[in-house]
C-alpha cells in the first residue's frame, strides 16, 4: 500500500512531466489554477496519467472539486 507521501511524488511527477514544473515545487497544498497555473486541458492530462497510474477512476464531477495536490492524493488514497 502507498503512503500519502508516495502518492503526493508520484502526482508530482506527474504534473512536472505535464506542466513542467519541477516537481519538488509540487506540495499538498499548491492549487492546481492559481499556484501551478493548471487549464482545464492540462488537468484533463494529469487526471488520465493518475488514473492509469493509481488503477483508480475519477468521475468528470469529481475532477473539478480537486483544487490542490493535497485533494487529489485524497482521492487516490481514499479510492485505491
Amino acid at each position: 500500500m502507498l503512503t500519502n507521501t508516495e502518492i503526493l511524488n508520484d502526482i508530482a511527477k506527474i504534473v512536472e512531466d505535464v506542466m513542467g514544473v519541477d516537481s519538488a515545487e509540487v506540495t499538498g497544498e499548491k492549487s492546481f489554477v492559481d499556484d501551478l497555473d493548471v487549464d482545464s486541458l492540462s488537468m484533463v492530462e494529469i487526471t488520465v496519467q493518475v488514473e492509469d497510474r493509481f488503477a483508480v477512476r475519477i468521475p468528470d464531477d469529481q475532477v473539478a472539486e480537486l483544487r490542490t495536490v493535497g485533494d487529489a492524493v485524497s482521492f487516490v488514497a481514499n479510492h485505491r
